[in-house]
Formats: C-alpha cells, structure tokens, sequence
C-alpha cells in the first residue's frame, strides 16, 4: 500500500505540472495573438490616415508611364524596365524627405485619382494639371511646373493644320480624363477619339483615324524626335491651365505639407529644371 501511496503521489505530481505548462504555452500563444492584431491595428490606423510613410515604409506613387519626359519606361543596361523621367525624380526626393522607399505603379491616367481616393497610391505625380473638378476629389500641391501645348499631325499635313482654325471639323485624339480632351471639346465640329495612352494617340495618327494630336509640349517633342513621320504644326492652342501639380489624398494635411517643402527646395535650387533637362536628354535617346 506504501508503494501504491507514493507512486499515486507522483502521478499527481506529474498531472499538476502538465497542467501548468500546458496554461504556461497557452497564455504566451494568447498574448502572440494578441500582439499580431494589436500590430494589424496599428498598421490599419496608419493606412486610414494616410501616414503610410511613417516608421520607413512606403511611398507607393501612382503615374501613366507613357508621358516622356515626366514618366515613361526604358531598358537598363541589363535589359530591365525601369520607370524613368523627371516626375520620377521628384518623387525620388518626397521619398527621401519622408524617410520612406519609393514604390511607383503604373497605371492609366483616367484611373488615378481614384487610385488616390481609395487609399491604393499615397501621391499622383504624373503631369496633373490643377482642373477645379479635380480639386473636389484631391488636395493639390503648389505648382512645380509649367508647359505649352502643342498639336501634332503627319508631316505631310503641317502646312494644312498651322492655325487653331484649321481644326475646326478636324478628328483630334486625345488622351483620356486630360485637360487636353477639355481643349478639344472646344474646337468646333471637332470628333474626338478618347484613349488612355498616349502611344495608342499616335498610332492612331499614323493610321490616319485622327487628323491630329493635342499633346503637352514636352511630350510632343519627345514624341516627334523618336517617331518617324509626324510633326508639330505652328497652331498654338490657349488654355487656362496653370501649370502641373501632385495629387494628395483629401484632408491629408500633412502629407500635403510635406510635399510642398519639398517642391520648395527642389524649384529654388533649381533642381526641377535640370530634372526636365536630363529628362528630356533620355527620353530622345
């Protein structure tokens, strides 16, 4: 009975030790658990307020990679796309004041601020003229750059589209959701052919389906330098557009704060300029 006694003893023993790690490894999955959600938390909180930057995270930019020289691709030297071009550059510097890795998607010009309303890109940077429509749905930068307009046609047809009143009845392309599109609404007669890239707008104008091509200045150079066969005529269109902003999320004040710091150091040190200059210099090649 002795020995049944002390091996009852040491059974219960065993039991209660069991018990206490099994509550031991319980209680530190719990607080495992518990430390997950309580980061997603915080993480959730962070992308609502727009702060994604914060801690060196992300700054995810969204822009139409077919607009040289602001943003359009190019092989690296081992053969890699890569997104170049001068609203490139100065997203590179926001990133760099906000202590964050830059992530750029490319997408089309028509769906990017919605990209912007719903959280999926921080900035718009992507040649974005400042159109009282768009000022209801983003907040808007300071201006950081100003371009003409230019229109491109065939080479063969220059002499034919050299005023802005030869376009009246004209088929014009232009891109998508653009303040160039607004333009083409006003020329009288005009048919328009929409399209969300601007290298759709120009083959289109090869083919013959449009006449000509309202482009912004730059882009239209680059265009014509690199592609054989169209030309940029002597009409000058007017606009009101003042120039070209970056796009942030509404009510993120700081974020839009930061921005502007930024733009103020880039414009009076003279870095933009030399952005476009470069630029431009690469999207010829």
């Amino acid at each position: 009975m002795k020995k049944w006694g002390i091996l009852l003893v040491a059974m219960m023993m065993v039991t209660m030790v069991l018990a206490a790690c099994g509550q031991e490894k319980n209680g530190s999955g719990n607080q495992a658990n518990d430390k997950t959600t309580s980061q997603a938390g915080s993480q959730n909180k962070a992308d609502e307020s727009g702060n994604k930057t914060e801690g060196g995270k992300k700054l995810i930019v969204g822009m139409s990679a077919d607009f040289p020289p602001y943003e359009f691709h190019i092989k690296d030297a081992n053969g890699e796309d890569q997104i170049v071009g001068f609203d490139v550059e100065i997203a590179k510097e926001i990133a760099k004041d906000l202590g964050a890795e830059l992530e750029v998607k490319d997408m089309q010009f028509d769906s990017l601020l919605n990209e912007l309303a719903s959280s999926r890109v921080d900035l718009v940077i992507s040649g974005l003229s400042p159109k009282p429509e768009r000022k209801k749905q983003i907040d808007m930068s300071k201006i950081y750059y100003k371009a003409e307009q230019a229109i491109v046609t065939r080479s063969e047809d220059k002499a034919k589209y050299a005023t802005m009143d030869s376009l009246k009845g004209a088929k014009i392309g232009v891109q998508k959701s653009s303040i160039q599109e607004d333009m083409a609404k006003q020329v009288p007669e005009a048919k328009l052919t929409s399209l969300a890239k601007i290298n759709d707008i120009i083959m289109q104008l090869k083919s013959g389906r449009v006449d000509v091509a309202i482009i912004e200045g730059p882009v239209a150079k680059s265009f014509v330098k690199n592609v054989e066969g169209i030309d940029i005529t002597d009409a000058k269109p007017v606009t009101e557009d003042e120039g070209y902003v970056i796009g942030v999320k509404k009510g993120n004040q700081e974020m839009l704060d930061q921005v502007n710091k930024t733009l103020d150091r880039l414009i009076s040190s003279g870095s933009i300029d030399k952005f476009v200059a470069d630029a431009s210099a690469l999207a010829e090649k």
